[in-house]
């Protein structure tokens, strides 16, 4: 059996080190332009949906709003939306409810917030979920595999209004009050 002799050995190591600096670059510039068309989209259709999306003061890939109007059970909805290194745009909607965040640490009946949780995945647009504090949200995730998808944002705007009935179905498992 031959061995590889340690130039062959000395190239791969090299060629491995050095090719995702090259595709991080073209990565970046690709990320780049995908969030500098979602900015031009959230400036331009953001307030007909009464949200104004700022670019986060943290991330240069995070956009947040506030969704105030035409809710009944949320205070608010924080909506943040992400460009990823992966070329992908996700939405995560935390529902505020009696000025703080949904928490299943928190919650009255976490065993029934849970089983809501997964059924609402089944039944709703967006999907629901929790993230590493315990706070649940609401979310979407697109791929670009297909191109910037520019109605579907959207549509995935125009539905977040939609997730306040949602919050009130859970109210007894947050807080044990009635459900509207």
């Amino acid at each position: 059996m031959k061995t590889p002799g340690i130039f062959r050995i000395l190239v791969f190591i090299a060629f491995v080190v050095a090719v995702p600096a090259v595709y991080s670059q073209e990565d970046t510039a690709v990320r780049d332009k995908t969030r500098d068309r979602l900015n031009a989209l959230l400036t331009r259709v953001g307030p007909s949906f009464k949200m104004n999306f700022q670019q986060s003061s943290k991330s240069p890939y995070t956009f947040t709003a506030k969704l105030t109007e035409g809710l009944t059970n949320c205070d608010f909805f924080e909506i943040v939306i992400s460009v990823s290194s992966q070329q992908t745009i996700g939405f995560r909607i935390f529902p505020h409810y009696k000025n703080a965040y949904i928490n299943i640490d928190k919650a009255r009946n976490t065993a029934q917030l849970l089983r809501q949780l997964a059924q609402f995945n089944y039944t709703t647009f967006l999907f629901w979920g929790a993230d590493e504090t315990g706070d649940v949200f609401n979310g979407y995730t697109f791929t670009m595999e297909s191109g910037f998808p520019d109605k579907a944002i959207e549509i995935v705007l125009s539905s977040i209004q939609n997730s306040d009935k949602y919050v009130g179905d859970m109210r007894p498992s947050i807080d044990g009050s009635s459900a509207p």
